[in-house]
């Protein structure tokens, strides 16, 4: 594989960026102060008013960490608008309720006095409002971070993904056997959301800081992943419901068990997507065998895992560089994207290369 060590980059990480350097604090004053009001808001309706609010979390959603008086903490998420409807949020929700109960450890959903998983609120005059759910906390440290890689030595970092692997199958295995509910609904990672017209993560040929040169490179390798992937099919054995953010930051491990974290963007797609997206980070680095090793070993104790399935891995590796180049498109305006564009351009140009020849 091409070696991608600069790629350090945190692709749930954004905050726009202003026009004018003298509007920093003015502009972020005013978002903070919008989402706390908005916050306090969700929390009459889990009968919370009184509890303390600390913003843990300002990405692409916005976390807090709910004190309650008996000194229990939960977790309050307001989502960014527009990227679920309500439909595919509480599908999101249900999910993790069902992998919860089957014994995958997603954190517990808490829902309102009423029953609901999530509610809408707005600020104070402000006429747009934002999807908000509760969860239970979540103790654990993150088996690392995209910026700053992996805190864990080798053997450590090994026997951590042999575990991931484990929970990834078992997530697989229930998503390959659970009954869906009525009105089930979240985006599919299938060939339209990865290399379509219309991409989950944005068209990422029309990211401008592309030469003409790398546009045709980055579309002649969207056009092996579609033949591939159309090849490939969309079996049971292969295709489900997928976590689809294996990231280090959201493998979190306590007491010697690692609880999976951020299911914001769970869908359908390829069970390798989850794999390719768990290693994508190690890409060029001297781990990045032994990782890949250890998860496809944990992955196999509990869930089928074809070698000829495992050749299919550079596509999807592929896939996923293509969809983080239509991250750093749609959100061209955020002060990491604008960072971050030269790198990854270069990065995933890199192993476009190498997979097209």
């Amino acid at each position: 594989m091409p070696h991608l060590q600069p790629a350090r980059w945190s692709p749930g990480s954004s905050q726009r960026l202003p026009t004018r350097i003298d509007e920093v604090g003015m502009n972020l004053t005013s978002e903070l102060s919008n989402l706390e009001q908005l916050a306090k808001q969700a929390l009459s309706n889990w009968d919370l008013q009184n509890a303390q609010l600390d913003l843990i979390k300002r990405r692409e959603n916005a976390v807090y960490r709910v004190t309650l008086p008996d000194g229990t903490q939960r977790a309050l998420r307001v989502h960014r608008p527009d990227y679920h409807t309500d439909e595919e949020l509480n599908s999101e929700l249900l999910w993790m309720q069902a992998l919860n109960e089957y014994g995958v450890h997603t954190p517990k959903v808490i829902a309102t006095a009423d029953g609901s998983l999530f509610v809408r609120s707005k600020a104070n005059g402000n006429a747009v409002s934002r999807q908000c759910d509760m969860l239970a906390w979540v103790d654990g440290s993150p088996l690392g971070s995209i910026e700053k890689g992996s805190k864990s030595d080798p053997s450590v970092l090994t026997d951590s993904y042999r575990t991931v692997g484990t929970i990834m199958a078992r997530l697989h295995n229930h998503s390959s056997q659970w009954l869906l509910p009525d009105g089930f609904a979240r985006h599919a990672w299938d060939v339209d959301g990865i290399v379509g017209s219309n991409p989950v993560w944005g068209r990422f040929w029309e990211l401008e800081a592309l030469t003409a040169a790398q546009v045709d490179l980055l579309q002649a390798a969207a056009e092996v992943v579609r033949h591939r992937l159309d090849q490939f099919g969309q079996g049971a054995d292969r295709y489900g419901l997928i976590h689809a953010d294996f990231l280090p930051e959201n493998l979190l491990a306590d007491d010697g068990e690692i609880k999976l974290i951020d299911f914001d963007d769970a869908g359908f797609g390829w069970h390798l997507f989850d794999i390719a997206t768990s290693v994508f980070f190690f890409l060029g680095e001297d781990e990045f065998d032994a990782v890949l090793t250890a998860l496809v070993e944990g992955y196999r104790t509990e869930r089928k895992m074809p070698d000829e399935h495992l050749d299919m891995l550079p596509t999807f590796l592929m896939a996923r560089g293509l969809t983080y180049i239509g991250w750093l498109h749609t959100r061209r305006e955020t002060d990491a994207a604008q960072q971050l564009t030269p790198v990854v351009v270069r990065g995933v140009c890199a192993l476009a290369e190498d997979y097209c020849s």
